[in-house]
C-alpha cells in the first residue's frame, strides 16, 4: 500500500543512479559530489526504492557536515525514509537523528535552525519529537523573524498530532502571549493561524479585542482573518452583524487579495443590500484596475453570480461593468455583455445602446484581427436590446446598416437579421430603412447577406416610388444583359476542346450539407478566381455584387432575385396606373430570368444550375405572363404572414425561457410588509438590522431549510458487496462536475476483527484517483465511512472497479473480495443549451465524430419518441414547435446539450412512419471529441426502447 507523500520532485527517468555509486560519493570529500549523492538517493527513494544500505552510510558521513546544501537534503532525506516497522513503532536506529535534529535546533546558524524547524511539521512520530520540545520552544523567542515564523508552525503541527495535546498542554496559551508581543507580519499570521486552527475562541477573542487596528494589520494575517469570519459565521450565525463590520472595514484594504476575499465573504455571509452593493462595488474597482485577463473573467463570474441573486442592486452598477469592454480580450468582452444584456431595463437602455454604438464604431477605425468578431458580438448585443426595447431602434439600425458590406460575413449577416426584424416590428422606420438599403445595396459582397437584402427589398417597398428604385437598383447590380455572349460561347467551347482554359482557375467542391429540418442535401460551392475574358461580358463598374456571385454559379441567389423581381413586378401592377409602364418592367423581368436560365446551361460555368434553382426561375416566369388572384395573394401577403408569425414564435419561446429562469416572483398584493421601525434595534447599526431583516425573509421562505431530496439520494446508493459476503459495502456517488466522490459505507459482519482493510480502487476511461485510501482495523459487526476522490476530465462514460482486501488473525493469507463496478453515468455532465441553427449547421460541418444509432423502438408515435429521447438524453430541442405539427408520417428535429466541460454535443433524429405502424430512421451523434458521441449513442441505444 503506498503512503501519503509531502514531497514531489521531477523525475527524468534517464539511467537510474545505482546504490553502491551514490554510496561512494557520500563516503568521500567532495561537497558537491555529496550533494549530487544526495538528490540521487531522494529520487529514488521517492520511485519506490528503500535503499537500507545508505542509512548508517548517511548516519557517518552527512549528519557532521557543515554545508546548507547537504543540511536541507539530508532533511528532505529524513522526511521521506520509513521511521517505523510494520507495527508502527519507530525504528530504534531513528534515536541517531534525534540527537542530530536537537543541535540543529541549537545550531549558531539561522538557516539551519529554520529548516530544521520546518522539518519537524512534517514529522509524525511522537517518540522522535518529544525530546526536542524544549528546544521547539527555545525558538520561540529568538530575535531573528525566520526562526520564530518557523518555530509557530512546528509548535502548531506538535500541537495538531494525537497526542499533541499532552504535549503541548498550554501552547495555545503561548502562542497568544507571542502574538501580542510579535511585530513580524508572517510570524503574527502563524500564530493567529495556529490559534484559529486550534484554540478558536482565543483567535475570536483576540480579534475582537484588537478590531480597531483590523485595517492596519498585513495581507496574510488578514486572509486568515477572514478565513475566520467565514467559519465561525457558519456555525453562529446570531453574531454575523458585528463580523460583517470588520469585512467592510477590509474593504478599503490596499491589497487587491484581500478585497476579493471580504466580497466574496460579505456575499456568503450576508444578503443585506448595502453589503451585496458594497461587494458589487468591489469586484467592479477590480475588473477596472487589474490588467490580468484571468483575474477579469473570475471577477465577471463573480458578477455573474450576483446578477441571479441580487438583479436590483446589479442593475445599478451596469454601467461600470459595461467598462469592461475595453479589454482587447474576446472572452471578457463577450462575457460582460452577456452579464449587461440580462441588466437592461428602460432607465439605462439609451446609455448602454449609446456605449454600444460607440464600440461599434471603434471596430471600424481600430486594425486589430478581431475586431470583425468583435463587431459581431456588438452587432447581436444591439439586435437584443431593440427587440427588448423597440424605441432604441431608430438609433442604431441606420449607423448597423453601414455595415452590411463587411468583411466579416457572419456579422454582415447578423445585421441584415436585425434590419428583417426591426422593420416588421417598427413598422414606422420601414421608410428609412427600405431607402438606406437602395442606397447601399451594391455595398453588400455576400450571397447570403444578398439573399436576405433582397427578399426585405421585395416584401417592403410598397410604394410607386420605392418598387421602381427597388427594381432599378436590382437591374443596376446585375449589369448589362446578356451574361454572356453567343458567338464567343463557341469560341470558348472550341477553347476548352483544344486545351484547358489558361485563364481561369476554379476551385470547387460538393459536400453534404444539413438543412434547417436536419435533412441532408449536396452543397455545390464553386469559387472563380479570373475568368477568361472572351467569356463573359463584364458590367460597368458600379455594378457588381450581384452579377460577380452568379457569375461564380450561385444559382440560388438568382432564384432569390427571380422572385424578388416577381413581388415587385405584381406590386407595381396594383401601385402604377399606367398599363404601359407595368408591361415593361414585366418584359425587363422576364428577360433577366431567361438570361440567368441561359447563363445556367450555357458551359460557360464550371457548374450547371441546380434543378431547384432552375424550377424557381421558370415559375416565376409563368407566373409573370399568367398571374391569378391566389397566386398574387400568396406571393404578396402569405409570405409576410409566415415571417410574422415566425417572430411571435420566437417572441414566446424567449418569455417563456425567461419564465423558466425567473426563480424569485415578484411582490404580489398580499405579501408580507416588513416594518423596519418595529423591530427591536438593541443598538444595531443600519447594515445589523438590514442583515436581520433578510434572514427573516429567508427563513420565512424557505431559503434556510436545506432540504435534500432523500428519495432521490437513495436512488444513487449503490450495493457493491453481496448480503452473503463478509464484508458489505455500498457506496453512495455523488458528482460535481470535475469531481465525483464515492462515499462508502463498508461493514465487518463477522465475529473476527479484520486488520489492515483497504479499500482498493482502479478506474477505467477519463476518470484518476486522487488520493489511494489507506489502511484501517475493523471490530466484529462495525462500520467504517471511506471516502474516495475521483477528478474527471472528459464527458466519457468511465467504470470504477477494484476490491475490499483484508486480514484476520486466523488465517495468514489476505482476503480479497471483489466490488461491483460503479458505472459513471454521461447525464450528469450534459445540460441542455442552445445555439442558433447557423452555429448548429456550422458545428455539424466541422465535427468529425459521428454515431449513427438506427431508431429501433416499440413507441409508434413520432413526437412522443422525440420527448423520450430529449428526456432520455437531457437535451434541448432546438426544432421549434411549430415545424413539429400537424401530422405528415415524418419527423426531422436537431438537439443541442453541452456538458461541463464546454464540449457541443449534436444530436440530428430523423424517423419515418413505415406501414406497420411502426418507427424507422436514424439518430446522428456528432461531437468534437470520441468520448461524447459513442457514450451518448451508447445511452440512446440502451434508453430508446420506451422502457427505461
Amino acid at each position: 500500500m503506498e503512503k501519503s507523500c509531502t514531497l514531489l520532485i521531477h523525475f527524468d527517468k534517464g539511467t537510474p543512479a545505482i546504490a553502491n555509486e551514490i554510496k561512494e560519493a557520500l563516503e568521500g570529500n567532495d561537497v558537491p559530489a555529496k550533494i549530487d549523492a544526495m538528490k540521487k538517493a531522494i529520487m529514488l527513494l521517492l520511485n519506490g526504492e528503500t535503499l537500507p544500505q545508505l542509512f548508517i552510510t548517511i548516519v557517518r558521513y552527512v549528519l557532521p557536515s557543515e554545508d546548507h546544501t547537504v543540511q536541507k537534503l539530508l532533511l528532505l532525506y529524513l522526511e521521506i525514509i520509513e521511521k517505523t516497522d510494520t507495527k508502527g513503532r519507530v525504528l530504534p536506529e531513528m534515536i541517531l537523528i534525534c540527537q542530530n535534529l536537537r543541535n540543529n535546533l541549537q545550531h549558531p546558524n539561522e538557516y539551519i535552525r529554520g529548516v530544521t524547524l520546518r522539518f519537524l511539521c512534517r514529522l509524525n512520530e511522537t517518540e522522535i519529537i518529544e525530546p526536542l520540545i524544549p528546544s521547539v520552544l527555545q525558538n520561540l523567542e529568538d530575535r531573528h523573524p525566520f526562526i520564530r515564523r518557523n518555530a509557530i508552525l512546528a509548535v502548531m503541527s506538535i500541537y495538531k498530532l494525537p497526542q499533541g495535546e499532552q504535549l503541548l498542554v498550554d501552547a495555545p496559551e503561548m502562542i497568544e502571549k507571542v502574538l501580542l508581543s510579535e511585530q513580524d507580519a508572517s510570524a503574527k499570521r502563524n500564530a493567529f493561524l495556529m490559534l484559529f486552527t486550534c484554540a478558536q475562541d482565543r483567535a475570536v477573542s483576540y480579534l475582537l479585542t484588537h478590531v480597531d487596528r483590523v485595517s492596519e494589520w498585513g495581507e496574510l494575517l488578514q486572509m486568515v482573518v477572514l478565513e475566520l469570519i467565514r467559519k465561525v459565521c457558519r456555525t453562529n450565525r446570531a453574531e454575523k452583524g458585528k463580523y460583517i463590520k470588520i469585512i467592510i472595514s477590509l474593504l478599503n484594504a490596499p491589497s487587491t487579495a484581500v478585497i476579493y476575499e471580504c466580497a466574496g465573504t460579505l456575499v456568503s455571509l450576508s444578503s443585506a443590500p448595502t453589503a451585496i452593493r458594497a461587494a458589487a462595488n468591489t469586484y467592479c474597482q477590480l475588473l477596472l484596475s487589474q490588467s490580468d485577463n484571468n483575474v477579469k473573467l473570475i471577477v465577471l463570474d463573480r458578477l455573474n453570480e450576483l446578477k441571479s441573486s441580487h438583479r436590483d442592486i446589479m442593475v445599478d452598477l451596469i454601467m461600470d461593468v459595461l467598462r469592461a469592454l475595453s479589454s482587447p480580450n474576446l472572452d471578457i468582452r463577450r462575457k460582460t455583455l452577456d452579464i449587461v444584456l440580462e441588466l437592461i431595463t428602460p432607465l439605462n437602455i439609451n446609455e448602454v445602446v449609446l456605449m454600444l454604438k460607440k464600440e461599434v464604431m471603434k471596430t471600424q477605425s481600430g486594425e486589430l484581427e478581431k475586431n470583425g468578431e468583435y463587431r459581431q458580438m456588438l452587432i447581436q448585443a444591439i439586435h437584443s436590446c431593440a427587440i427588448k426595447f423597440p424605441e432604441v431602434a431608430s438609433t442604431v439600425v441606420h449607423l448597423l446598416m453601414d455595415f452590411l458590406g463587411d468583411s466579416n460575413v457572419a456579422s454582415a449577416i447578423d445585421v441584415v437579421v436585425f434590419v428583417r426584424e426591426i422593420i416588421e416590428t417598427n413598422p414606422k422606420l420601414r421608410v428609412s430603412i427600405i431607402t438606406r438599403l437602395l442606397d447601399t445595396f451594391y455595398q453588400i459582397r455576400a450571397a447570403r447577406v444578398c439573399s436576405c437584402a433582397l427578399w426585405i427589398i421585395g416584401e417592403y417597398c410598397l410604394s410607386l416610388s420605392e418598387v421602381e428604385s427597388g427594381i432599378a437598383t436590382i437591374k443596376q447590380c446585375l449589369g448589362e444583359l446578356p451574361f454572356y455572349s453567343v458567338s464567343e460561347e463557341g469560341e470558348a467551347t472550341d477553347a476548352s476542346k483544344k486545351t484547358p482554359q489558361a485563364n481561369s482557375i476554379t476551385v470547387s467542391s460538393r459536400r453534404p450539407a444539413v438543412l434547417a429540418d436536419g435533412t441532408y442535401a449536396t452543397q455545390s460551392a464553386a469559387s472563380e478566381t479570373a475568368f477568361s475574358a472572351p467569356t463573359v461580358v463584364q458590367g460597368s463598374l458600379v455594378s457588381g455584387n450581384i452579377r460577380s456571385l452568379l457569375l461564380t454559379g450561385d444559382f440560388f441567389l438568382g432564384a432569390v432575385v427571380a422572385c424578388t423581381l416577381t413581388k415587385l413586378v405584381l406590386r407595381l401592377q396594383e401601385v402604377q396606373p399606367s398599363k404601359v409602364e407595368v408591361n415593361k418592367a414585366t418584359t425587363q423581368a422576364l428577360l433577366i430570368f431567361v438570361s440567368m436560365l441561359q447563363l445556367g446551361q450555357s458551359p460557360v460555368l464550371p457548374h450547371p444550375i441546380d434543378n431547384d434553382s432552375n424550377d424557381r426561375i421558370v415559375l416565376c416566369i409563368r407566373l409573370l405572363c399568367d398571374t391569378g388572384d391566389g397566386i398574387r395573394k400568396i406571393w404578396l401577403q402569405s409570405c409576410r404572414q409566415s415571417f410574422v408569425k415566425m417572430l411571435s414564435e420566437k417572441q414566446l419561446r424567449e418569455t417563456e425561457e425567461l419564465k423558466a429562469k425567473a426563480q424569485v416572483s415578484h411582490a404580489q398584493p398580499d405579501d408580507l410588509i416588513d416594518f423596519y421601525h418595529l423591530k427591536s434595534r438593541k443598538g444595531m447599526s443600519q447594515l445589523e438590522l438590514e442583515d436581520e431583516v433578510q434572514d427573516d425573509l429567508k427563513r420565512a421562505t424557505g431559503d434556510f431549510v436545506n432540504d435534500n431530496d432523500d428519495a432521490n439520494k437513495l436512488n444513487r446508493i449503490l450495493q457493491l458487496t453481496g448480503f452473503s459476503d463478509p464484508v458489505y459495502a455500498e457506496a453512495y456517488v455523488s458528482v460535481h462536475h470535475y469531481d465525483i466522490v464515492l462515499d462508502i459505507t463498508v461493514i465487518n459482519r463477522t465475529k473476527e476483527t479484520l486488520q489492515n482493510l483497504c479499500l482498493e480502487l482502479a478506474t477505467m476511461g477519463d476518470l484518476k484517483l486522487v488520493e489511494r485510501p489507506q489502511n484501517y482495523t475493523l471490530a466484529p459487526e462495525s462500520s467504517k465511512q471511506i471516502k474516495a476522490n475521483i477528478k474527471v476530465s472528459s464527458t466519457e462514460t468511465g467504470v470504477i472497479f477494484g476490491n475490499i482486501v483484508y486480514e484476520t488473525s486466523n488465517v495468514l493469507e489476505r482476503t480479497v473480495v471483489v466490488l461491483n463496478d460503479i458505472h459513471i453515468d454521461i447525464m450528469d455532465y450534459i445540460s441542455p443549451a442552445v445555439c442558433t441553427d447557423a452555429a448548429f449547421r456550422t458545428m455539424w460541418a466541422e465535427f468529425e465524430w459521428e454515431n449513427k444509432v438506427a431508431v429501433n423502438t416499440v413507441i409508434q408515435d413520432e413526437k412522443e419518441f422525440l420527448n423520450h429521447i430529449i428526456k432520455s438524453t437531457n437535451m434541448k430541442c432546438l426544432t421549434p414547435v411549430s415545424a413539429l405539427d400537424d401530422e405528415c408520417g415524418f419527423l426531422a428535429a436537431n438537439l443541442y446539450a453541452k456538458s461541463v466541460f464546454g464540449e457541443d454535443a449534436l444530436v440530428n433524429l430523423s424517423v419515418e412512419k413505415q406501414a406497420d405502424g411502426k418507427l424507422s430512421g436514424y439518430i446522428r451523434i456528432r461531437s468534437k471529441t470520441q468520448g461524447i458521441a459513442l457514450s451518448l449513442g451508447d445511452k440512446i441505444t440502451l434508453k430508446q426502447k420506451g422502457g427505461g
